[in-house]
């Protein structure tokens, strides 16, 4: 057997590497599982690994973590592959393959070929909803949808704040979600902004100080705002231009960027740079004079929702 795992996901690709790993232990001890990194190992030496016979063992499972760093074995991977003991089983894991290379065209061809690509919010709410059944729980989609918005888009987030969530109830709920699960900052930033861009002043109030509540200074919301802006800037000038390909020309995360569109078409281009100059010289401010960033913030934000920007 010899499967290449691939692809961004990385907590995706860690649990299919482990659930290789551990069906592989349930018939051959541990000392039959040989790990190798390509950052400090020699292509000669991972090629002796994968080609070698198991030593007192049946079986033997080689764990190559990015092989392809080394030169030698990507150039060479056509004549590799062929030489793999049929005694041992090899994993190679590549999270970034260049699909131009041959390297990669060998490997998708030649061997058992596992790519995973990143979860956008609906896809990681229909998983979440999944990993609580497969716990013993349940977690219906619009719960999941929340928990998704106040986490992100990190999967090993997602999953440790389930499992939280599932010693305190098994059936998971929007009540559940909110007293247990406090959302990100970037997160919460987001709704803050939405909320002034609609006038919902009171909103944008009760989010600003959730977040001074949180221990989050004046100055951390302020470069999240101005993150936000930077977002919204990129997606405004882009044009006609899908939402994967701005995320991927601007190396953005496709969730980011998902989530921002609408806020962006409420926006003129000017009014957009108008916000960005006030958030730069509010940041000047701060830097060069003594002044309440609190007061000067929460200001900054009333301007903004009562549509004087």
């Amino acid at each position: 057997m010899i499967v290449t795992l691939c692809g961004p996901n990385d907590f995706a690709r860690k649990q299919e590497l482990e659930k290789i790993v551990a069906t592989f232990l349930r018939d051959h001890d541990a000392m039959a599982v040989e790990r190798l990194d390509g950052e400090d190992t020699t292509a000669e030496r991972m090629q002796e690994a994968a080609s070698s016979l198991p030593f007192l063992t049946a079986r033997k499972l080689v764990l190559l973590h990015e092989p392809g760093k080394q030169k030698t074995w990507a150039e060479t991977i056509a004549d590799i592959l062929p030489k793999v003991a049929e005694t041992t089983d090899l994993v190679i894991a590549e999270p970034k393959l260049d699909k131009r290379l041959s390297y990669y065209k060998i490997l998708k061809k030649s061997t058992d070929f596992r790519e995973f690509g990143e979860l956008d919010a609906n896809g990681l709410a229909r998983w979440a909803g999944k990993y609580a059944k497969e716990k013993g729980g349940s977690l219906g989609l619009a719960d999941a949808t929340l928990l998704v918005n106040r986490l992100g888009t990190d999967q090993l987030l997602l999953q440790h704040e389930l499992d939280k969530l599932l010693v305190y109830n098994p059936h998971i709920s929007k009540q559940t979600i909110e007293l247990l699960v406090d959302p990100l900052p970037q997160s919460t930033v987001f709704e803050l902004l939405d909320a002034a861009f609609r006038g919902n002043t009171k909103r944008m109030l009760e989010l600003y100080h959730e977040q001074r509540a949180q221990k989050v200074e004046p100055q951390a919301i302020l470069a999240l705002i101005a993150w936000q802006l930077h977002v919204l800037a990129v997606i405004k000038t882009a044009g006609a231009r899908s939402t994967d390909d701005i995320a991927k020309t601007a190396k953005l995360n496709p969730f980011v960027v998902r989530k921002s569109v609408d806020i962006s078409k409420r926006l003129s281009l000017e009014k957009l740079k108008r916000m960005v100059a006030d958030v730069l010289a509010l940041d000047l401010r701060l830097k060069s004079v003594s002044i309440d960033a609190d007061e000067s913030l929460q200001l900054y934000l009333l301007r903004l929702s009562s549509g004087q920007m």
